[in-house]
């Protein structure tokens, strides 16, 4: 990622607290204790009921990439304090200058369906290097997160139709436009009009011409006839420049002289007006006109919700064009991604393996932002059916649940609802390898595995959980041995401050 987009170092994309701990925490000497951070979110976006994880491969590129420059020092030399001097002194910056990230990181790969409150990145390693990659992470963990979703949601109700993305002029920036264009394709679109997403990232380039080029011609026939003779292996015709029905009529024109010359009509666009009666009316003229085969594009301003309504009014469109309210999830601007210390020990060369780890955990008057302690996996069980529930456990005490021994699951917010499945039962563990010792172990899939990995995940999905109107909420839940822990170190943590 660094070496596509950008011409400078990005590893101070960061916020400037996590620089003031790691200088915290190597004058205080503790820079080197072994911290645990697990990276979730609390709740699903757009009121729905599953979330596609998306971003591990630019985490990748980070990690590998991560070096402090001279001139990224030079510039943590300007910052000052509230007295005016140095914040951080120059051994610090020497320090800085010579890490290497040696941290091992566990991860949920890219297309994966999943839940609230499971760790989708597990970081291990010293803590002032924990602490620096907080802020990246969540940076390219939750927007593409986010934006996979929508598009995930968007395949569901464009079922077979094609479905295109066309937000780059509409999105967030550079980064924005170009992260929404992978985002969307491994979500579930066909292709992109980002010309850039297409080089970089492999994904299919769509586009014909806009209102411009039919304005700069004396009238419509002839944008259209001029078009279609320079280009007549890509003719899709913008209709709603002046009068749709009038367009559709010109484009037929168009289209026949094309399939003279042994080319044909690929598709008309509409952009405007009543997509589902316009989409009606210019379907029957094309196919009395014979150009049945020729497809019927929609965009403007298109979402879930206006997709489904058009599929409902018996629309006859056969290619969708999202553009603004996806790359920009218009409806929610963010995922609440959130990274959080779970465990904590003093190591050297002599204890690294057998000193005691210290469970952590953030109390709140909230529930649903207390946070839970222990070295983190997710056990995904299924059976011929799909995916029928998530256990998060810990996966740093295996003799609290010896092999060949029926598990408890235990909801979170309610400890009285558990689930036991049989020692028998069918199960994959989602976090997988992916830096040990700051090296990289695993090969990322490439965009269109990852694309499809999605939605294979989806039809292992129960369709209320895929509903978008009060979706059932899949069955994520605690070890039993985990929720012990969670539970006894809260009621510890509370009289301790009472």
């Amino acid at each position: 990622m660094t070496n596509k987009l950008y011409d400078t170092s990005l590893s101070l994309l960061t916020d400037l607290y996590q620089v003031t701990m790691a200088y915290g925490y190597w004058k205080s000497g503790t820079a080197e204790k072994e911290a645990v951070f697990n990276l979730y979110f609390r709740k699903h976006p757009f009121g729905g009921g599953f979330t596609v994880a998306c971003g591990l491969t630019n985490v990748i590129g980070y990690i590998e990439h991560f070096s402090l420059s001279k001139k990224d020092l030079r510039y943590l030399q300007t910052l000052t304090g509230n007295d005016g001097q140095p914040l951080f002194e120059e051994a610090f910056l020497d320090y800085l200058a010579n890490l290497k990230l040696t941290c091992d990181i566990e991860a949920i790969p890219e297309g994966t369906v999943v839940f609230p409150n499971e760790p989708l990145v597990r970081v291990r390693g010293p803590i002032l290097q924990c602490q620096l990659l907080e802020t990246p992470l969540l940076n390219l963990i939750n927007f593409e997160s986010l934006i996979a979703t929508k598009a995930a949601r968007l395949r569901l109700v464009a079922e077979n139709d094609t479905l295109l993305e066309f937000g780059l002029r509409r999105a967030q920036g550079v980064d924005g436009g170009m992260t929404a264009s992978r985002a969307a394709y491994i979500g579930g679109c066909d292709a992109t009009s980002n010309v850039l997403a297409g080089k970089l990232y492999g994904i299919p380039v769509r586009g014909t011409h806009a209102h411009s080029w039919v304005m700069s011609f004396e009238n419509e026939a002839e944008a259209f006839q001029t078009y279609a003779d320079v280009l007549p292996n890509n003719v899709t015709l913008l209709v709603d420049t002046y009068d749709t029905i009038q367009g559709v009529h010109n484009a037929i024109e168009a289209g026949r002289k094309l399939k003279k010359k042994g080319h044909k009509l690929a598709g008309i666009r509409l952009d405007s007006g009543d997509l589902a009666y316009l989409s009606i009316a210019a379907r029957k003229l094309l196919d009395e006109a014979g150009f049945t085969d020729t497809a019927i594009v929609a965009s403007n301003d298109l979402d879930e919700t206006i997709i489904t309504s058009l599929k409902q009014q018996g629309a006859k469109i056969d290619i969708w064009g999202v553009g603004t309210k996806l790359v920009t999830a218009f409806d929610q601007p963010a995922l609440g991604g959130v990274y959080k210390l779970a465990a904590l020990r003093h190591t050297s060369s002599e204890n690294a393996e057998t000193a005691e780890w210290d469970y952590k955990m953030k109390l709140s008057e909230q529930a649903i932002k207390i946070s839970t302690p222990g070295i983190q996996q997710v056990r995904r069980f299924r059976n011929e059916q799909g995916f029928i529930a998530d256990m998060i456990f810990d996966e740093s005490k295996p003799e609290a649940n010896p092999a060949g021994v029926p598990m408890t699951m235990i909801d979170p917010l309610d400890f009285t609802k558990r689930r036991k499945f049989d020692a028998t039962q069918a199960f994959d563990d989602l976090l997988v390898p992916v830096f040990r010792d700051g090296t990289c172990v695993y090969e990322s899939p490439d965009i269109h595995a990852i694309r499809a990995r999605v939605q294979t995940q989806l039809t292992n999905l129960h369709p209320g959980v895929k509903r978008f109107v009060n979706p059932h909420t899949y069955p994520v839940g605690l070890e039993r041995n985990l929720h012990e822990l969670k539970t006894a170190l809260v009621m510890k943590l509370r009289e301790r401050n009472e």
